[in-house]
Order: C-alpha cells, then sequence, then structure tokens
C-alpha cells in the first residue's frame, strides 16, 4: 500500500471530491476496472427487465426479478463474505468474475436466439446474483489494503460516485439504443457490450497482488474456515456494535419500502410515451448520487453522522414520494435525483463505518451482511412495488412506498436513538484543521 500525504487546498477540500486515492497506483488500476465494468452491467440492469416487460406485458415479473436476484444473495453473500476472511481475496475475485461473465454471455445468447423465456431469464439473474454475492464482500474488504485508512471515506466516496456516474450514462446509453432499434435487436446489443467491458475489471484483478487472509487470533494461527461457525461469528460480532445495526435496518427500510425501480419500464410506457424515458427513469436515481459525490468534500468532516445519516433517508424517502405525483418527466428525473444524492450521502457514511471500525479479519463477513442489505434490499423493493403495482396500481406503490419509508425511518431512530448520537470520532480534529 502506498501513502499518499499531500493535504488538499483548504477551498477545495470544502466541497470537491477527494481524488487522493487515486495517487496509490493498485487502487487507480481497480477503480479503472470496476469503474468500466459497471458502465457495461448498467445495459444489463435495463435490458432484462425491458426484456421481461416485452415478453409478459406485466409489473408483477419485472418484479419476480428482484426475488431471482435476493435469495441467492442472502444465501451467497453471507458465505462469500466468509470466504472473503478465509482465502486469497484476489483468487476469489477472479472466481466470482469469471462466474459473472459467463453469466452475462449466456445472457446474450438467449438474446441471439430470441428463446423468449420468462424462467430462463430469472435463471440466469440468479446466477448472475451468486456471482455478484462471490465477489463483492472481497471487493469492499480490500480497500484499507490499497489505501492509507485515512483515505478510506475518500475512497469510499470515490466507489460510490463512480458507481452513479456509470448508473447515468449506462442507462442513458441503453434508453437511447432502445429508441433506435427494436426490443429483439436493441436486447443482445445491451449484452455484448456488458460482456465486452467486463474483460476490464477482470483484467484489473489480474494485476492486484495476492491478498491472503489474516489469522484468526483465537485458533491455531491460520486463518477461520470458511463455514457456518464462520458467518455466525460475524453475527456475533455485529451484534456488539449497535450502531452499525441500526444503520443497516433504516437502509432496509428505504430500499424495501421507497425503491421504485420495478415500475419504472410500466411508468415510462404509460406517462411517457416509452423510447427513451425508461433510460431517464433508470438514470435519474444515479444522476442526483452522482452530482452529490463531485460535492461530497464536506462528508469527510461530518462530527454528526448519524444524525446525517438518518435525514439522508428520510429525505430519500420523501423525494422518492414527490416523483411519483409528479406527471412531467423533467420533474420526475428532478426528483429522483435529489433521492439519489441523499441515497449517496448515507451509503458513504454507512460503508465508512463499516471499513474504519472493523477489523481486517471480520471485514469480508462484515461486508457479507452489508452485500446482502445493500444489494438484497432493492431487490426486495423491486418484488413489494410490482406486487403493490398489480394490486393497487403505480400510483399507490410509488407514492405510498416512500412516505411509509420516511416515517418508519422516523419511528425506528426514536425508539432506538444510539444511531441518532453516534458521532464520528475523527471528525473533530478534521474540523480544526
Amino acid at each position: 500500500m502506498t501513502g499518499v500525504k499531500e493535504a488538499r487546498p483548504r477551498g477545495a477540500r470544502r466541497w470537491a471530491i477527494d481524488l487522493r486515492p487515486l495517487g496509490v497506483p493498485a487502487f487507480r488500476r481497480v477503480w479503472l476496472g470496476n469503474g468500466v465494468a459497471m458502465f457495461g452491467f448498467q445495459f444489463t440492469a435495463v435490458a432484462v427487465p425491458v426484456e421481461m416487460f416485452a415478453l409478459t406485458g406485466g409489473s408483477l415479473w419485472v418484479g419476480l426479478l428482484g426475488v431471482a436476484g435476493f435469495l441467492p444473495l442472502l444465501i451467497f453473500g453471507l458465505w462469500g463474505g466468509a470466504v472473503a476472511d478465509a482465502r486469497d481475496r484476489r483468487r476469489v475475485l477472479l472466481a466470482g468474475g469469471a462466474l459473472l461473465w459467463v453469466s452475462t454471455l449466456a445472457l446474450l445468447v438467449q438474446a441471439l436466439l430470441r428463446v423468449g423465456s420468462p424462467v430462463l431469464l430469472l435463471v440466469l439473474v440468479a446466477v448472475q446474483s451468486i456471482a455478484f454475492a462471490i465477489t463483492s464482500p472481497a471487493r469492499s474488504a480490500i480497500l484499507p489494503r490499497l489505501v492509507p485508512v485515512d483515505l478510506v471515506p475518500a475512497a469510499s466516496t470515490l466507489n460510490f460516485t463512480t458507481f452513479t456516474a456509470t448508473s447515468v450514462f449506462g442507462p442513458l446509453t441503453a434508453g437511447l439504443i432502445f429508441a433506435t432499434w427494436r426490443t429483439d435487436v436493441g436486447l443482445p446489443i445491451a449484452y455484448a457490450v456488458d460482456a465486452v467491458l467486463f474483460t476490464v475489471s477482470l483484467w484489473a484483478t489480474l494485476r492486484l497482488p495476492a491478498m491472503p487472509a489474516e489469522p484468526d487470533p483465537e485458533g491455531d494461527g491460520t486463518p477461520r474456515k470458511a463455514g457456518l461457525a464462520s458467518i455466525v461469528d460475524g453475527f456475533r460480532y455485529l451484534a456488539t456494535t449497535p450502531v452499525l445495526l441500526l444503520s443497516f435496518a433504516i437502509d432496509l427500510i428505504a430500499m424495501i419500502l421507497a425503491m421504485p425501480r420495478a415500475l419504472f419500464p410500466e411508468v415510462a410506457q404509460e406517462r411517457f410515451g416509452g423510447g427513451a424515458a425508461v433510460g431517464w427513469l433508470y438514470s435519474a436515481i444515479a444522476i442526483g448520487a452522482m452530482l452529490g459525490g463531485l460535492t461530497s468534500g464536506w462528508i469527510g468532516r461530518l462530527r454528526r453522522q448519524g444524525l446525517t445519516l438518518v435525514l439522508a433517508v428520510v429525505g430519500w424517502g420523501v423525494a422518492i414520494a414527490l416523483a411519483g405525483l409528479a406527471r412531467q418527466l423533467w420533474l420526475v428525473v428532478l426528483l429522483l435525483g435529489l433521492a439519489g444524492a441523499a441515497d449517496l450521502v448515507s451509503s458513504v457514511l454507512r460503508q465508512s463505518m463499516l471499513l474504519i471500525y472493523a477489523p481486517d479479519r471480520m471485514r469480508g463477513r462484515l461486508q457479507g451482511v452489508n452485500t446482502v442489505v445493500v444489494a438484497g434490499g432493492p431487490r426486495l423493493g423491486d418484488l413489494r412495488a410490482g406486487g403493490m403495482a398489480a394490486g393497487f396500481g403505480t400510483g399507490v406503490a410509488w407514492v405510498g412506498g416512500g412516505l411509509a419509508s420516511a416515517a418508519l425511518a422516523v419511528l425506528l431512530v426514536v425508539a432506538f436513538p444510539a444511531l441518532l448520537r453516534y458521532r464520528a470520532a475523527a471528525a473533530a480534529s478534521a474540523d480544526r484543521d
């Protein structure tokens, strides 16, 4: 790991994103590879629900994609975290990345052959979810090994901002594809782009040094085995940190109750006439998160991180509800963008807390739990939104979910105020710089 000691200019650090982690070559390569791969993945993220809606004509099947994605995450996310603490994390990333690449190629083949099977789509989404669950804990856990600990929040912000930037331009480009070509032509193009760009991530992973697991201090000096006991040990550690538990709970509330993306294909078609509108809807949240990340210099100086996290989650729910009431596309995009900026703040704060205060030997397992929460929550949100839309309409599913999310977040922290009281230990010294 290479130290980066240059101080940021006082004026710039008040608002601009901190780029110092890019001075570390290993982090820079991983950041570039992941960024390119994430841009490609956005094509698949749009194409799969578009294909499912085209095959079935209903948002319920689109919502079932959330189930197909969540169940593997629930099982393999926890196991993947245990593996990341017991095996060389570079090898874990390579194995999971290969599986993810093969599943994307399978999506491409079924689109080229025009198989037209909703069940096959669900299966392939499940395989992709397994691969993601294996790689995600290891990818997050290696961060403190790549950069100095004082740059972990800045590196996390860079990762989140890059992801959101790709989530802007990827769906917009995918929307142009479907606006230019028929769905049966656009689908294989979208899947092919994803498959090609993912090879950059595999290259970046190959360039990483070996990252063997740290020994278990309570054992015989060797790393703990990746089994049920290891997973239970991770939960036992998590149970001793109520602030982290509450941060996970409030994020689940936000994602399950207020994530509206399963409704985007239907709303784009019925409210805005289809075409590129679906791309704007899928990009809107990421647009706000990207802008929030680019002006995120203030996050590192926060002392009342717990309170800020709660306000961000409540703001997310309110903005989502208002977006569901809007009838102009530009206004929906604007309000979803505000929700995305709030989500960026909450994501950075939760990830920084987790990486800084957890010991390296536990980071994989805790990131496994984080994977289930972060990636599984929105997928359960897809199921919730699709089911409510089928029964009560898209308006109730969208607006009602946002309002319920904000209300329950407030009730949670009133009943368990530990998160509200949480303060960053390092923020006080940062404020005096």
